[in-house]
């Protein structure tokens, strides 16, 4: 076993590397960019070194700065992670030419499975099914567009140069192919530097399943059984399992047997997988689709269900050791479920669901704990989310003795999460896993698309227990009402020791002869409308009324101890609403107070309550602003040019993801600031729209 090893990534992944190496007694060394020097990884390491600033390109990509790291603190060995730099085959070059182990295949593995052209031609000659397609190399627009002609629709644009989902269009029919061509190739240009595109065939009701393998450099190649990926949005993953509740043991074994094929017909070694698309309807057709030679982000779901550790076994593979095991050893031990937490927000806008990356800095965090609950995390309390890299936070992971124990307790720790300071996927997470169909295993790559506006929509509490019907939903359709009266008890709470409020009669809101006087919010949630929400009384003992509905009794106390964490929030509340008691964790921010609960988390602007004159131009035009921090890509009007409601006006990046900004209204392209290339803040104005007639 090596003495010192370097792990060239960051994140949860670092973290999760640096805890195997130091079970092993081994020596761990971390890098770091100028936006991670305060970074869980670093801290848990035990060496550190700065290798650049914030930019990836000039810190976590750049060879040379990684290379020195490794030579300047004596590491013997690199393991890349994933991302990044783990499947790049000049780094594999640049780590054997230094004399340092890569904790990976061999160079030669790593391009021919990098290649998808190239790894579908390999494999087929190996005997594994492939999904029919282009194998042709460098195909301009024209050589695609005929092979798609000959392939037929549906098909997948995929990007040859890479993996992870990014720069992948499906196209229905031939009037969306020209767009979807240069939206694809832009998109794997920025993100591997190659916008080489193939297509395939668009399996109908697929699922993604995906073996992982594991070999030594003495010719030993074994699967560790397979995992079911099918749940995700845009090609990203959002839900992986083990083993698929889809497969037979019959079936489990053909797949496993190809999957160690295509490891041998590349030369392999260490941890890799191979990845199939499955019809629903007819599990004994699968076909490849690519390889990634390196660690998944999934692996946790089958090293519950194994017990095995991939990360040691990766780096005695890469020590010369041979595999401890073979594949009579491989046994599955009940089900395990993982989800990936994003710093992301999901709101229902014009009837579709729109996910927006956020960031910020991490107020509270709080990680469920319980009998098969594992988190692998990367951030800490008081940590900074920015945009320079992938907008994953964390991992949670349930196991159980079977699909829907698993599921049950993946759940409880998502309910039991505390996040605040900014928008997470938690609440959809939930939504997500109480969906009757995913907790049936009814599933295929299509399913989140289909539903996704329901899982948006709200609350899964609220849809189980009639919640909404019960006490209404306040004047912005799923956000809850209790929350809005919580964020008022929450603030008569703040004002009271302090003297700002000491008589009930005399409050801000004014007064009334013979009883307590109103208080007036208007409270504001990113992703809904504005809300006036009214109180009157002491913290202990009041009234509320939130929006339109009528006067409710509400009171509220600091918070104490909670079921799964004894040691109460200093900021947290219970509040009892409508006879209902509820637990908050709190966080202020400047005039946004944070509230948490059941996994869920809003931030509630308190504003004082706005002139009704201010928002009766409401559509008529104005500026459009970037809704999340990120980088213009690309700029379709000019200054003085006409365009209609509807048209496309910017393309902002943020954390790899691309979002179109579009015209509220038909109107002249005005005082036009977004220029390609440059940065932008959160609500940055990027141009005005003078609306017609105005």
């Amino acid at each position: 076993m090596f003495d010192s090893v370097l792990v060239a990534n960051r994140g949860e992944i670092a973290v999760r590397v640096i805890r195997t190496l130091r079970t092993l007694g081994v020596r761990s060394v971390a890098v770091y960019s100028d936006a991670d020097a305060s970074a869980p990884h670093v801290s848990l390491a035990d060496v550190a070194v700065r290798i650049g600033p914030a930019a990836a390109a000039e810190s976590y990509l750049s060879i040379p700065a990684v290379i020195a790291a490794a030579r300047a603190t004596g590491a013997q060995a690199i393991h890349p992670g994933y991302g990044f730099l783990s499947e790049n085959t000049a780094f594999a070059a640049a780590c054997a030419e230094a004399g340092i182990v890569f904790v990976g295949p061999p160079a030669s593995a790593i391009e021919a499975m990098g290649d998808k052209i190239r790894a579908k031609q390999t494999v087929a000659k190996a005997g594994v099914p492939v999904v029919p397609g282009s194998d042709g190399a460098g195909l301009d627009d024209a050589a695609l567009a005929l092979a798609v002609e000959q392939v037929g629709y549906p098909v997948l644009l995929k990007p040859s140069a890479g993996g992870g989902g990014k720069g992948m269009h499906e196209v229905h029919r031939a009037d969306d192919l020209a767009d979807a061509i240069t939206t694809a190739r832009r998109e794997a240009r920025g993100s591997f530097g190659d916008d080489t595109l193939l297509v395939e065939r668009l399996v109908t009701t697929p699922r993604h399943i995906e073996i992982q393998v594991m070999a030594d450099a003495h010719g030993n190649v074994v699967h560790l059984g397979e995992r079911e990926c099918s749940l995700q949005r845009r090609h990203q993953k959002i839900v992986e399992e083990a083993p698929s509740a889809l497969l037979t043991d019959t079936q489990r074994t053909a797949m496993g047997a190809a999957a160690v094929e295509a490891a041998r017909a590349v030369g392999y070694t260490g941890a890799g997988t191979v990845e199939f698309i499955v019809g629903a309807d007819d599990p004994d057709q699968f076909f490849f689709m690519e390889m990634n030679t390196r660690l998944q982000v999934e692996h946790p779901v089958t090293e519950l269900v194994t017990g095995l550790d991939l990360v040691e076994l990766q780096l005695r593979v890469a020590a010369g050791e041979p595999l401890p095991l073979t594949q009579d050893d491989v046994r599955l031990h009940g089900h395990a479920v993982e989800v990936r937490v994003y710093a992301e927000t999901a709101s229902i806008i014009d009837g579709a669901a729109v996910f927006l990356p956020t960031g910020g800095r991490i107020l509270a965090l709080r990680e469920p704990v319980g009998p098969g609950i594992r988190v692998d995390s990367g951030v800490v309390t008081g940590g900074v989310v920015g945009s320079d890299y992938d907008p994953m936070l964390a991992k949670i992971i349930a196991h159980g003795a079977d699909r829907a124990e698993a599921i049950r307790r993946l759940d409880s720790a998502l309910r039991d999460t505390v996040l605040l300071g900014l928008g997470t996927n938690i609440g959809f997470l939930r939504a997500l896993l109480a969906d009757d169909d995913v907790r049936a295993a009814r599933l295929d790559t299509g399913l989140v698309g289909r539903r996704v506006e329901d899982w948006t929509a709200g609350h899964p509490d609220t849809a189980s227990t009639g919640e909404g019907a019960s006490t209404g939903q306040s004047a912005s359709a799923g956000l809850p009402t209790d929350v809005l009266a919580a964020a008022a008890v929450h603030t008569l709470l703040e004002l009271e020791p302090t003297g700002a409020v000491v008589d009930p009669f005399d409050v801000p809101g004014g007064w009334r002869v013979g009883e307590p006087a109103w208080t007036t919010w208007r409270m504001a949630v990113s992703g809904h409308d504005p809300v006036d929400v009214r109180i009157r009384g002491r913290a202990a003992a009041a009234e509320v009324t939130v929006g339109d509905t009528a006067p409710r009794p509400v009171s509220g106390r600091p918070q104490t101890a909670t079921r799964t964490h004894p040691e109460p929030d200093s900021q947290g509340v219970e509040v009892t609403f409508d006879g209902v008691t509820r637990a908050y964790h709190c966080a202020r921010d400047g005039d946004v107070l944070w509230l948490g609960r059941d996994g869920f988390a809003w931030g509630v602007r308190e504003q004082a309550p706005l002139d009704a004159a201010a928002t009766a131009d409401a559509g008529a035009g104005g500026p459009v602003t970037s809704p999340m921090p990120g980088t213009v890509t690309v700029v379709e009007v000019a200054d003085g040019q006409r365009v209609a409601a509807g048209d496309r006006l910017v393309v902002v990046e943020a954390m790899k993801m691309e979002h179109v900004l579009t015209a509220p209204v038909d109107g002249i392209v005005r005082d036009l600031r977004a220029r390609a290339g440059t940065t932008v803040a959160r609500d940055a104005t990027l141009l005005v729209i003078d609306a017609e007639g105005n």
